[in-house]
């Protein structure tokens, strides 16, 4: 369905969270909250982007205290819409699968100690370690045994190798980095993202792909998409909206590559980078400087 357009000159912002509006323990980059209610107040629409399932999404978005039409979760393979009749005013619009098989008995070959988790159609998810990121703690996640996963349609897998995160978290991450290269992971969209993170989605999906549906249906220009973000599976979201003329911000502490993608730096979590990249929309303040280009 697509909508009637919007008005002329509104905004389509889309923020990524860990790392770019949350803090590992998942409180607020300084000035978050008020910079997302200047833009909303402004008549632009402020949404999320998150490789997170939308269980782990909805109480932020609610904190946040925004109601956008649609939400982008799972890595651009889950897109959500406002629904009233379900208990997080949320309902599955969109949902890319994959049969994982194939991926996850060529990983388990190289990575036999790892943690592996997946995320079915539905949103319900199966893992076979607990780890503390994966959000485990709601009623729709069950442990299993890994060859359980196996012949499942799912929207999304993560793997942590605890092998490969050392004391130089910096150095941890380029060597996963250059592993999984190396694995030559074929037929699947993945990115990797900290501290041995190895996140996979269906092939040709990802942030960028999910917020040009959601541009479409909601009327918005191409030239008025905003994206803020921090990690490789942002880069994909990164090139949409360049592609589009519209404006990708990076944060400060961002791989190389990451930052190559993008038009326009702002400052770390730390330093309240999204609230600076909304003012920057907003007209209130300069860009704080052009990215690194490879």
């Amino acid at each position: 369905m697509v909508a009637p357009a919007a008005e002329p000159g509104t905004k389509l912002i889309a923020l990524d969270l860990d790392g770019t509006c949350l803090f590992e323990d998942e409180s607020f980059s300084p000035g978050l909250d008020e910079a997302v209610r200047r833009a909303v107040d402004a008549g632009h629409i402020v949404t999320i982007a998150t490789g997170r399932s939308w269980e782990s999404t909805s109480y932020i978005l609610h904190r946040l205290g925004i109601l956008p039409e649609y939400v982008v979760t799972s890595n651009g393979a889950a897109i959500m819409n406002r629904d009233i009749t379900q208990e997080t005013g949320y309902a599955r619009h969109t949902v890319e699968v994959f049969d994982a098989t194939e991926v996850l008995e060529l990983i388990h070959q190289h990575l036999p100690e790892a943690n592996y988790m997946v995320e079915l159609a539905d949103g319900s998810r199966l893992y076979t370690h607990y780890v503390d990121d994966w959000g485990l703690w709601r009623d729709n996640a069950r442990q299993v045994e890994f060859d359980e996963m196996k012949g499942l349609h799912v929207a999304r897998v993560v793997v942590v190798s605890p092998d490969h995160n050392h004391d130089d978290g910096q150095r941890a991450d380029t060597d996963f980095v250059k592993f999984v290269e190396e694995i030559g992971l074929q037929h699947v969209s993945y990115a990797v993202g900290w501290s041995a993170w190895l996140d996979i989605a269906p092939q040709g999906v990802d942030k960028g792909t999910a917020l040009e549906n959601v541009r479409t249906w909601l009327g918005i220009a191409q030239e008025n998409v905003v994206v803020v973000g921090d990690g490789r599976n942002d880069i994909g979201m990164f090139e949409w909206a360049a592609r589009s003329g519209g404006r990708a911000f990076v944060m400060a502490h961002s791989p190389e590559e990451v930052e190559a993608a993008a038009t326009d730096l702002v400052g770390s979590v730390a330093e309240g980078g999204v609230s600076q990249a909304i003012d920057v929309v907003l007209g209130r303040k300069r860009s704080a400087g052009k990215p690194r280009k490879a």
